[in-house]
């Protein structure tokens, strides 16, 4: 028998850690068995993941599905199954566990779903089968009959008579059972790595699916710490922990925080989803010690209303959670990305503003602001009419509106989300974002503004160029009347300036730049010889002051480029060089 297992991934550098863990468990204990992987993007065009997947003729071909890629599934497998008749299609993920008979019946091309963890699982439905043994017999594969399957525990499948039984749920897996997933890592030299150490999780919030499995199991530090070998060996770039509160146990996070800082290849880096309330001293003096983008963290904070956090059913610190990122920013050295959640109950548009203005203050790398999935089989869908909670009928079933958010004001926050995205996650302008946020008062109503100015000016949903999206930022200044040189001698225009060359040696320049070919031979001294001149900028402030960016030395952890004050341009066109530059910068200009 032929078996395939194809994933529909959401960009080329994910790969899906859940159809690798069925072939390498399946394999494992089904003699003769041999699991085929097709990895797509839902990006490809559809008729040729249609053309692969026909030519490959599987006999077994299953699906793993999630939110942003189930209707893409469908569809695929719709016009699949009319093409290959005999192929039995069956489906698994968490998109199709908590649906699994509303899919059969909407679907009559699908023979079943594996529901729940599926590596046991997916080893009795092929034994069922007779995945493997007709290749080691010599004999043809036969179709079993329906009571075969009737044996195989945690799957939903339909009978020849039309009617769908559920079996019994599958025995919960202890995690040290799972092979290694990966194999020798071939070609996954430039993805993202998904590795688990540890499933199931001991907290419980509604709108989460793994709060059902509150029992926590861990994999044995031995095997992980041989797994992390074989991924810094191969200086794979990232590895991400899929464990949903990795440091819930302080002994388990010690060992692997400690084992990938001894063993730092100088390459990969390592990605958890942690709570920072629950860090305490040793963790964070070992975290400070640990190269510059060795790790990263991230955070869910979802919102810091308390009514809200109680009534999703977590408990979190806030003001321990606020010492941990702010302790951890000093560092310098791990990015920290903090997630907030719009929509949640008794939440409403001014209590979110407080929820975002709380967070920015925290000064993360990434503040991503995300919108609530009403996810089938969570609390949260159960509990949807309480809270007059509307959302969308289609994956990603995302919030629309509540009790307390109008789709109004959802609209609003679908704008303030594209300026975060623009002007604060891409790290492009973090020197003029940061005074404008002061402006505002409030950073909301920087993003607000900015919102609405684009709305206002038919900018919103085209793609921008970056130097693009500075002249936009310019003119948005310019018309709240923000142009002006602050107390220290430096005008937006000039932070505008420091923002482009901080990331790149930008060949093009905005139209409010300043023309630098009148100091073409004051600014000569500064860049030295040919080869030189790549990797140096020079740029005169407004003020005089001369900005020398060196891209040979950049921040490890931002990867911005060395910059310093080189100079002063005098009113003479002569240069004031290193040796006055403490004296001019007291003097008041």
């Amino acid at each position: 028998m032929r078996v395939l297992l194809a994933a529909i991934n959401a960009k080329y550098i994910h790969s899906n850690l859940g159809v690798y863990s069925l072939k390498a468990y399946g394999e494992s204990r089904v003699p003769g068995l041999q699991a085929e992987i097709g990895e797509y993007t839902i990006n490809h065009r559809m008729d040729l993941v249609l053309q692969d997947l026909y030519l490959k003729k599987p006999d077994f071909l299953g699906f793993s599905c999630y939110i942003w890629n189930i209707k893409y599934v469908e569809e695929l497998a719709e016009d699949l199954s009319r093409l290959l008749p005999e192929t039995r299609i069956w489906l698994g993920g968490p998109e199709a566990s908590y649906r699994a008979e509303e899919l059969l019946r909407a679907h009559p091309w699908a023979e079943g779903v594996m529901v729940g963890e599926g590596e046991k699982t997916f080893a009795q439905l092929m034994e069922a089968l007779g995945a493997g043994s007709a290749k080691e017999s010599g004999q043809p594969d036969t179709a079993p009959e329906s009571s075969g399957l009737e044996k195989v525990r945690g799957i939903v499948f339909r009978r020849e008579d039309g009617s769908i039984v559920r079996t019994r749920p599958q025995e919960v897996l202890d995690m040290d059972e799972i092979p290694f997933s990966y194999g020798n890592l071939d070609g996954f030299e430039n993805r993202i790595i998904y590795y688990e150490s540890s499933r199931g999780c001991p907290f419980s919030c509604s709108y989460c699916l793994s709060s059902i499995d509150k029992r926590v199991r861990f994999r044995s530090l031995d095997l992980v710490e041989r797994e992390l070998d074989c991924f810094l060996e191969k200086k794979v770039p990232q590895v991400k922990f899929v464990d949903r509160t990795f440091n819930c146990r302080k002994s388990h996070t010690m060992a692997v925080w400690r084992y990938i800082s001894e063993h730092d290849n100088g390459m990969t880096n390592f990605h958890f989803e942690i709570s920072a309330d629950l860090l305490d001293e040793e963790e964070l003096e070992l975290l400070g010690r640990m190269r510059p983008g060795l790790v990263q963290l991230e955070i869910g904070v979802q919102s810091t209303n308390p009514d809200t956090i109680r009534e999703i059913r977590r408990k979190t610190d806030l003001k321990k959670l606020e010492a941990a990122v702010r302790r951890i920013n000093g560092y310098h050295n791990i990015h920290q990305h903090l997630d907030l959640i719009a929509g949640l109950p008794w939440e409403d548009y001014d209590s979110f503003r407080r929820s975002f203005d709380d967070v920015y203050r925290m000064e993360p790398d990434q503040l991503q602001l995300g919108f609530l999935k009403v996810l089938s089989g969570s609390h949260m869908a159960e509990a949807a009419a309480d809270y007059g909670l509307i959302c969308s009928s289609s994956p990603p079933y995302e919030v629309l509106s509540t009790r307390w958010l109008p789709y109004e004001d959802v609209i609003r926050l679908k704008g303030v989300e594209e300026m975060v995205e623009v002007y604060y996650n891409s790290r492009q302008f973090t020197v003029t974002m940061e005074t404008l946020a002061e402006e505002f008062g409030s950073p909301f109503a920087l993003f607000e503004r900015l919102a609405c100015y684009y709305e206002k000016n038919g900018l919103e949903g085209i793609s921008h160029s970056r130097l693009a999206r500075y002249e936009i930022l310019y003119r948005f200044i310019l018309e709240n009347h923000l142009e002006k040189t602050g107390a220290d001698g430096i005008s937006y225009k000039d932070r505008l300036m420091k923002d482009l060359y901080l990331r790149e040696n930008a060949k093009s320049r905005p139209s409010f730049a300043p023309d630098l070919s009148r100091y073409k031979e004051q600014l000569r001294p500064f860049y030295g010889n040919r080869e030189k001149r790549k990797n140096i900028h020079a740029e005169v402030l407004g003020n005089g002051e001369i900005l020398l960016f060196d891209y040979e030395k950049r921040d490890p952890l931002t990867y911005n480029a060395a910059v310093e004050t080189a100079g002063w341009l005098e009113e003479t066109g002569g240069i004031l060089g290193k040796a006055g530059i403490e004296e001019k910068k007291g003097q008041t200009i």
